[in-house]
């Protein structure tokens, strides 16, 4: 028995005992919901913007560092497109209803994405609003209108006051419906640990008090909205910046009075994570929740499982790297991969 027939298994086995708990002879019927977020590393067209002078731009071009050109960027979509078309799909047959992504060029190489065969039958649509990063990367946000309904979206720009050059990505935010109930999405890629991660961490501490900031205001208006921060922190869970400023703990006991519940703490806590650096594993990719979503109340939106979704295909098999995220490009040279950073993901079940 495969190992994914024996996770759909213990999923179902589990969704049932979820289903019988109050009354084994009144079986109950349960919707389960994907959502995701996977840092895509690099998605660049190949086209250069004039209006634009960007650090990695001019790098992916055919004439760039990385020769980059139409054949490479349609292998990267395909390979982009399959690991999303995967996402979730151990227990919905339609996959991730939301997923915020990380690492995009611009909106183009977002609807290039979607018509990828792969996942073009789910009809995802698009939220993404250009940032003033360096890199000229964005983050963005894609969702099946099947379970979403986007109401409203919002871009929020992270500035150092004391660092005039300083030029990140914004925080995204989509507001809307998923089966009915409100609820908020942010999506987020903290600023690099670049220059060092001591050196670096007040960029993501700044970048932790704008996410929070956001967050209390939502709160302020509905005490009980349901949140969902996700995105590359560039931080695990552990680190002062999510635990501390943003707010985010690793038990649901603990996510009281506005404190986030983040279920990636435990993963980073056994070891597993969604990129390696300096032969160890880092988890900077999470998915973090409002208290709104715990308990065992499922006549509403319920957090269920979490999972780092890292599958032998997506892993250097091979040298130096062997078992880490196999990326695009490796010591300048292209091998073809996926991304340099696992996605994650997380389930939802309500009773319908």
């Amino acid at each position: 028995m495969t190992k994914k027939i024996i996770l759909s298994l213990w999923l179902i086995i589990s969704l049932q005992i979820v289903a019988f708990s109050q009354n084994n002879t009144d079986k109950k019927n349960y919707a389960v919901t994907c959502i995701g977020f996977y840092n895509l590393e690099n998605l660049f067209d190949t086209i250069v913007d004039p209006d634009t002078t960007l650090i990695l731009q001019d790098e992916f071009t055919p004439q760039g560092k990385n020769r980059w050109n139409t054949s490479k960027y349609y292998e990267k979509l395909g390979n982009m497109a399959r690991v999303i078309s995967e996402l979730g799909t151990e227990v919905t047959p339609d996959g991730a209803a939301i997923l915020g992504v990380a690492e995009v060029e611009n909106k183009s190489v977002l609807e290039d994405l979607i018509k990828q065969d792969a996942i073009k039958n789910r009809n995802y649509q698009i939220v993404h609003y250009d940032s003033p990063d360096k890199r000229g990367i964005d983050v963005g946000l894609l969702y099946n209108p099947n379970y979403f309904k986007n109401v409203s979206a919002k871009s929020y720009t992270l500035s150092i006051p004391t660092d005039s050059n300083f030029f990140t990505r914004s925080q995204l935010l989509v507001s809307g419906e998923l089966h009915g109930e409100k609820i908020h999405v942010i999506v987020a890629h903290w600023p690099s640990r670049r220059g060092g991660e001591k050196r670096s961490k007040p960029k993501r501490i700044a970048a932790a008090q704008l996410a929070r900031a956001i967050i209390d205001s939502l709160q302020q208006v509905d005490p009980n909205t349901k949140v969902f921060y996700m995105g590359d922190l560039n931080d695990d869970p552990v680190d002062v910046s999510v635990r501390g400023y943003l707010k985010a703990v690793g038990t649901k006991e603990e996510a009281n009075n506005g404190k986030l519940y983040n279920p990636f703490e435990d993963f980073f806590k056994k070891g597993i994570g969604t990129l390696g650096y300096q032969d160890a594993w880092n988890l900077f990719d999470q998915i973090i929740i409002s208290e709104p979503l715990l308990g065992d109340d499922y006549s509403s939106l319920k957090y269920y499982k979490s999972v780092v979704y890292n599958k032998n295909y997506l892993k250097s098999d091979t040298g130096r790297f062997k078992g880490y995220p196999y990326r695009t490009y490796s010591f300048g040279e292209y091998i073809g991969g996926f991304s340099d950073h696992f996605p994650v993901y997380l389930y939802l079940i309500k009773e319908m």
